[in-house]
């Protein structure tokens, strides 16, 4: 652990900004938008970049601003995404760290610095470029008019977040993993449990730290298997690429194989997830947004990026200073951890107008839901073409949704969102071809 921080870094300590530290770092508060809110707004006027110690959370720098986020991600030879990454307890990082001998519980691309982030990286990096997802679209589409006909065939009422969302944005990475449909609702169970495991509704085992363990044994038994039949008998799947890979000239490490393949069931389908049914969510309290959004569908695109904006699903990552540093003017020393928040950064005033309201026609929309810098998100296109191929497809096939019921907000401090979204659809009776 680092020393502690110069005094002048507490100039802004008060009651308030302890309390907004709560908000920022509890479960519960990502799981209360109008007080996370206040939390966020609050810290960047006074404390934008705070010291945080708190009992049971090793201490690290708050950072609230999207300009510190995005030069601290842009500076990756100064802040390594090692070998903190998420912000835990002390107890459930010992947890954690027993499972495996090792300061992480998985070691994926997003825990990985050079130089094996940028060849692990470039292991599927071309199944995400434009030529590999352009050949998705026509699939895509049909799968988007399949998820929704199954919704009508049984009535017009649905939970869009556990019936609609989940089950579309999975399929998308299993199909591109190869794993079979069937599958899709245990792997969706686990991987939500291990990046939610802090939240009651998604938890596999009393305390948060035995939920990740729990998890992550199970979809390393699952993709044990994976490996073992692809590499026996190949296929056209990332599944036979993670297999096969062999980073530095030499296969790849048990550990980091089978970190990569969590990685893309977790990172692969929840964060679109949380971003559809969040989206929907903001367009049915703005009415008169969705009003727009059918009037004009040509805003479709710049409605999805105000969508991820708005919900921001990955709500942090930390970084680690490599060296004494500064970021605006405080000193950084070796060792510090930072956290950035990257759902305060898209609510930043100074950078987004009117940052409080959801206006699907924002212009410029500069948002940072998918990081910045070497560690931004690989599969930013393929997000915005499944929100673009069933967005397009609700409001084609209906005339009206509503919702109908509560809104459920996971509780995790890490990945959140909108994670039970009762609707009520009303569709429309579209004319038929003719048959031949």
């Amino acid at each position: 652990m680092s020393a502690a921080p110069p005094p002048a870094s507490k100039a802004g300590h008060s009651a308030a900004i302890d309390s907004a530290i709560d908000v920022l770092i509890s479960s519960q508060g990502h799981a209360s938008p109008a007080r996370l809110e206040r939390a966020c707004a609050l810290l960047r006027r006074r404390s934008p970049l705070h010291w945080v110690e708190r009992e049971g959370v090793r201490p690290f720098w708050a950072v609230m601003r999207y300009a510190d986020i995005v030069s601290i991600e842009t500076r990756s030879r100064e802040f390594a995404a090692g070998p903190r990454t998420y912000l835990a307890s002390e107890t459930a990082e010992a947890v954690l760290q027993r499972v495996t001998g090792k300061p992480q519980l998985v070691r994926g691309l997003t825990e990985m610095d050079p130089p094996d982030h940028g060849v692990y990286r470039a292991i599927i990096q071309a199944a995400f470029a434009p030529p590999a997802l352009r050949a998705m679209e026509t699939w895509l589409a049909q799968w988007a008019a399949e998820i929704v006909d199954r919704v009508a065939a049984h009535g017009d009422a649905c939970d869009f977040a556990v019936d609609v969302a989940l089950p579309f944005t999975f399929r998308v990475i299993g199909r591109m993993l190869g794993t079979p449909e069937a599958d899709d609702a245990r792997l969706a169970r686990l991987a939500q449990a291990f990046v939610g495991a802090e939240d009651p509704k998604r938890r596999l085992a009393e305390s948060p730290g035995d939920t990740m363990r729990t998890a992550m044994l199970a979809l390393r038994d699952y993709f044990e298997a994976v490996v073992a039949d692809r590499r026996a008998q190949p296929r056209d799947d990332l599944a036979s690429l993670i297999a096969h890979a062999a980073p530095h000239g030499a296969a790849m490490p048990h550990y980091e194989l089978i970190s990569y393949f969590i990685l893309l069931v977790t990172a692969g389908h929840d964060t679109t997830a949380l971003a559809l049914a969040g989206g929907l969510a903001a367009l049915l309290a703005a009415p008169e947004q969705m009003a727009r959004l059918r009037a004009e569908p040509e805003l479709l695109d710049p409605a999805i990026e105000e969508m991820l904006r708005w919900t921001s699903p990955v709500r942090h990552f930390m970084r680690t200073a490599v060296r004494d540093t500064e970021v605006a003017g405080q000193r950084i020393r070796e060792g510090d951890a930072l956290a950035l928040f990257f759902h305060s950064a898209n609510r930043d005033e100074v950078v987004f107008e009117d940052a409080g309201a959801y206006r699907i026609d924002r212009s410029p929309n500069p948002h940072i839901a998918f990081g910045r810098g070497p560690h931004i998100c690989m599969g930013l296109q393929l997000a915005r073409m499944q929100m673009r191929a069933l967005f397009a497809e609700l409001l084609r096939r209906t005339d009206r949704i509503e919702l109908a019921g509560r809104v459920r907000r996971v509780r995790s401090p890490f990945m959140s969102g909108v994670s039970s979204l009762p609707v009520r659809m009303s569709f429309r009776a579209l004319r038929k071809e003719a048959a031949a």
